[in-house]
């Protein structure tokens, strides 16, 4: 039994912070209480039936059900409507998707908080050689740095009253960079600055973990295209792969037509028989994405207990994704709290994980992640560069209770072998 695998002295510490975090724990239920009353009302507006369950394959023509799970994702997010498909295997497929149907050559795109994703910079063409790669077709990219974990207004302003940009795009997490993640206030504002000097300029935020993290969306406060994963918080555990681009009408449409054929755009694609799972996805994210925050917030004020300082976010600072990071100061930790969450997985427990190339990734990565989806991190995983500062990224969760043994596990594992 795990329970008695977990080191005594973290159980009466864990036991301690549950009336230091109970009132943490009530401003997380009550997002997710106000998530849930939109996307509940959003069913019921759409009239959604068993029958839109049903498998349409082929050429998936008139798939009601697909139509109003697309209907559902529009509103949830703030947006015109919506492209949720089987056919989008990941984020990065995604936002592939999003910049190589809005960019054309010679257009320019900005990102306003820095680099990208390491995995996304050859999709760019920041690094490697790929003849698909955005700068290769003639995509002009340029970046402007955060400044102090915000957006560096002046400068941005003054490059885009140019009237020469085609698009900003914006990454709501942090990716493995050690700024903190964008909270939508401060979204809102750079948007409303940018509408000031610049109507034409297509705002695209990439919104991989934080969904349902605050009640309100990138679309709710001016974005033109958000873009996101099923595997992620939307997909609440329960959809198997997919991807969404969400937006105005008309981008929606561009974006639709580069994943099918023009002319033909948002009307086809079969549905896998995932239409089910697509819907009960969305109606369980709010939960899901609750249980992955109690649980990044129990890890932030464990280790900040047991001494460890440089934790983003900590226990009681506001949140606007679902990843949790701390430096732990040397590679054994990194990798011995690793092995921890793996050991405690409901898949491949007997994993023993060690650092390893990964496509995409320049540096050698640790990785825990058994989970029922591959790839999903919704559900409790735990990844890292292994290099120095030896900062881990932990994010998902599908309930606070299994998290909570995860981690008590993962800090005995570390305890022990120190």
């Amino acid at each position: 039994m795990i329970l008695e695998k977990i080191d005594p002295d973290l159980l009466k510490l864990a036991e301690e912070a549950k009336p230091v975090l109970s009132d943490i724990y009530k401003e997380i239920d009550a997002i997710c209480m106000t998530n849930s009353n939109r996307i509940l009302s959003a069913f019921i507006e759409n009239s959604v039936s068993y029958s839109d369950f049903t498998d349409i394959n082929g050429y998936g023509n008139y798939d009601e059900g697909r139509d109003k799970l697309e209907k559902i994702f529009a509103t949830v997010l703030g947006c015109e409507d919506a492209l949720v498909r089987p056919q989008i295997m990941s984020g990065t497929n995604a936002l592939y998707l999003t910049l190589s149907a809005l960019l054309k050559h010679g257009d320019t795109m900005i990102s306003i908080t820095g680099a990208p994703y390491d995995s996304l910079q050859e999709m760019i063409g920041l690094c490697g050689d790929s003849q698909l790669s955005l700068k290769a077709n003639g995509v002009r990219y340029e970046q402007i740095e955060l400044v102090n974990d915000d957006f560096d207004d002046e400068k941005i302003i003054a490059r885009l009253k140019q009237q020469d940009v085609r698009l900003v795009e914006i990454q709501r997490s942090r990716g493995y960079s050690h700024r903190q993640s964008l909270m939508i206030a401060k979204i809102e504002r750079i948007i409303r600055k940018i509408r000031e000097v610049n109507q034409e300029v297509i705002i695209m935020v990439d919104n991989c973990y934080g969904e349902l993290v605050e009640t309100k969306e990138p679309g709710h406060v001016g974005a033109d295209v958000v873009v996101g994963s099923l595997m992620k918080n939307l997909g609440g555990g329960i959809a198997p792969t997919g991807g969404y681009v969400a937006g105005n009408r008309d981008l929606v449409e561009m974006v639709a037509e580069r994943l099918t054929a023009p002319g033909i755009g948002k009307q086809l694609g079969a549905n896998f028989n995932l239409n089910n799972a697509f819907f009960k996805g969305i109606f369980m994210a709010p939960n899901a994405v609750k249980n992955a925050l109690k649980t990044a917030i129990f890890t932030a004020y464990m280790l900040e207990k047991l001494g460890y300082d440089n934790i983003s976010p900590r226990y009681n600072e506001p949140r606007t994704d679902i990843i949790q990071t701390v430096e732990l100061k040397t590679k054994e930790n990194l990798v011995n709290f690793t092995q921890g969450i793996q050991q405690t997985s409901p898949i491949d427990s007997f994993v023993h994980v060690l650092p390893a190339p990964m496509p995409g990734y320049p540096f050698d990565e640790v990785m825990a992640a058994g989970s029922f989806t591959q790839g999903s991190t919704i559900e409790l995983s735990a990844d890292a560069p292994v290099i120095e500062p030896y900062t881990l990224y932990l994010q998902g969760g599908l309930t606070f209770e299994y998290g909570k043994l995860s981690i008590l596990l993962a800090l005995t594992n570390m305890k022990r072998k120190l």
